[in-house]
């Protein structure tokens, strides 16, 4: 405590007259004159004003770098001039004594700390250290930690048990690269760090235990985004027995809104039930499986009318529509609309507009004028509405019309209720897909779910059409998480994998132990993660992943505070059995 009475915070009009010691960092002092000027101490509470008024404390303020750590001994008196806008803003210390507990020797600083937001990124990761003394940097790490703890309570009032799992475990195939770890007494074998604790907290349901949970860190070697750090996070994962999807459901629903509207910036949620969305209709209705409920706009299929209009990227393909009714837009916005669509889809937007006179005019209007009224009509159009476009593959059309609904919600107000957290669940995931890189059948979202239908629709369906229990928890057009019932049944996981090319000694050989703990008789089950990175990001309403992660990476996944990754001693490498090959 270093004999501290009161923090910066602390100090009201009550304690005038007393005698206080104060320690903190030196902000700043404003000089007036050689024996009277205007200092700032600051801590990790707030800060309080201290007014020097002898030349000997000035002159040895003068000798002080700011951010150096002092303690201050003095009198609390009323301040003449006082500030509002602070909670100590109606007093003053007079000091009598200044201690420098910890010297800054530095004259010049990185960055100022207030400004520190301001600074190049790179530079607030090297000293991040520096940037967290700024208030409204501490102040996201302060929200985190809240919301984290008001989590826990939560999960406790529901009857979780919050159990840790290894961190050191087998590399398993989840769909991201793992990071391995050489084991020093098993030459050759590594490691993996968990991408996610999927495997141990499904083990926990088949040992015995009902509801589990924990703030799990994950760790996957994957490139940044605006709204995923790389290498590590972290989330509420959460799992129960004897339980099924609605379970999972009406557990989030509850935890999860108040929390939301406690902390975040926007002070209403959604209440339960949350809206459900199947992925096919999602897909359809938003062009996305992640879609921005706040958004007012639909997309439409509009193959029909325009495939064969004669404009080329038309023809024999998909063209989806989102038409904006009362469009004020100007065609410098359009045009800018269209380039923000083209970098973010790798895809053209297309479109036109309906005149006070309902004539199509703008865009593409002359490719279309020989059936005006049959577009007006399957559209729904009224004058002054605005259509944009999207053309290609079923798939294609649909995600290049979903970055359409987005540029226009965000760039026009009026078709976006901005000010609150709209949740929904995505629900009935295709159980597979085509692999965009492989060309080959392979497992959608998460390869432990149960399919609808069971063992019956693995034997008698196209892969290709059959869905899961998977769905995903959306909020404001972030994916918060993903869930599924768990497919406990050894032969139907079997037969699931068969189907995805792996036999049954492959599942044995890559699941060992879920698969034996499965055939000792296991819980129907099913869980969640959502990630807490992105809970706090979208509460605080930041735009980067990295403001609320107390020491993130950059975007290259390198640590420039501490030099990670680093090069390693050739003893540290030999201990591991490892060597290094120059690169040919």
């Amino acid at each position: 405590m270093q004999g501290r009475t009161h923090n910066c915070n602390q100090l009201r009009k009550e304690n005038i007259g007393e005698e206080v010691t104060l320690t903190g960092w030196f902000e700043n002092l404003r000089k007036v004159s050689k024996n009277l000027g205007f200092l700032i101490l600051r801590d990790f509470y707030g800060t309080t004003q201290i007014v020097v008024e002898t030349e000997e404390i000035m002159t040895q303020m003068s000798d002080i770098n700011v951010e150096s750590t002092i303690r201050v001994v003095g009198t609390v008196r009323e301040r003449s001039s006082k500030n509002p806008k602070i909670p100590t803003g109606e007093i003053e210390v007079v000091p009598t004594k200044i201690t420098v507990l910890g010297k800054c020797r530095f004259n010049e600083l990185p960055f100022q700390i207030a400004h520190s937001k301001e600074a190049d990124e790179n530079t607030r990761l090297k000293y991040r250290y520096l940037d967290l003394r700024n208030p409204a940097v501490k102040d996201r790490i302060i929200l985190r930690s809240r919301i984290v703890a008001d989590l826990r309570a939560a999960m406790n009032a529901h009857d979780f048990m919050e159990i840790t799992t290894p961190i050191l475990t087998c590399s398993s195939p989840e769909g991201a690269r793992d990071y391995l770890v050489p084991a020093r007494n098993h030459p050759g074998k590594f490691y993996a760090l968990p991408q996610a604790p999927q495997q141990f907290k499904q083990l926990l349901m088949a040992s015995g235990f009902d509801r589990y949970f924990q703030i799990a860190p994950c760790f996957r070697d994957e490139d940044a985004r605006a709204d995923r750090s790389p290498g590590e996070f972290y989330q509420l994962d959460m799992e129960m027995a004897f339980a099924d999807q609605e379970d999972v459901f009406a557990v989030i629903e509850d935890v999860l809104p108040p929390v939301f509207e406690k902390y975040g910036i926007y002070k209403e949620a959604s209440k339960a039930p949350f809206q459900r969305i199947s992925y096919q209709e999602s897909m359809e209705k938003y062009g996305s499986d992640k879609p921005d409920l706040r958004i007012a706009l639909l997309v439409q299929d509009a193959t029909d009318v325009l495939q064969d209009c004669g404009f080329e990227p038309f023809a024999g393909n998909v063209v989806k529509a989102v038409a904006a009714s009362a469009f004020a837009g100007t065609r410098k916005q359009i045009d800018q609309m269209g380039t923000d669509v083209e970098v973010v889809s790798g895809q053209k937007m297309y479109w036109f507009r309906v005149d006070e006179n309902g004539e199509i005019v703008g865009g593409i209007a002359k490719f279309i004028q020989d059936r005006k009224e049959k577009v007006i009509e399957a559209l729904g159009l009224r004058s002054g509405d605005f259509v944009a476009l999207s053309a290609g593959s079923l798939r294609t059309a649909q995600k290049t019309a979903g970055v359409i609904r987005k540029a226009i919600g965000q760039k026009f107000e009026q078709y976006m209720q901005k000010d609150c957290y709209s949740f929904c669940w995505i629900v009935d995931f295709p159980m597979y897909e085509i692999g965009e890189e492989s060309g080959e059948l392979e497992f959608c979202h998460n390869p432990f779910s149960m399919p609808q239908g069971g063992m019956e629709a693995l034997e008698t369906m196209d892969p290709l059409t059959i869905t899961a229990y998977q769905y995903d928890l959306v909020c404001n057009g972030v994916e918060l998480s993903s869930g599924a019932v768990r497919n406990h049944d050894p032969e139907i996981m079997v037969k699931a994998f068969e189907i995805a090319g792996l036999g049954e000694e492959d599942v044995k050989a890559k699941f060992p132990a879920m698969y034996h703990a499965f055939c000792y008789g296991a819980p129907p089950h099913a869980g969640i993660a959502p990630g807490v990175d992105r809970m706090v990001m979208l509460i605080a309403g930041e735009e980067s992943i990295r403001e609320i992660i107390p020491f993130p990476m950059n975007k290259t996944a390198q640590d420039v505070m501490m030099g990670a990754p680093a090069e390693v001693t050739e003893k540290q490498l030999k201990d591991v059995h490892i060597r290094i090959l120059p690169e040919k």
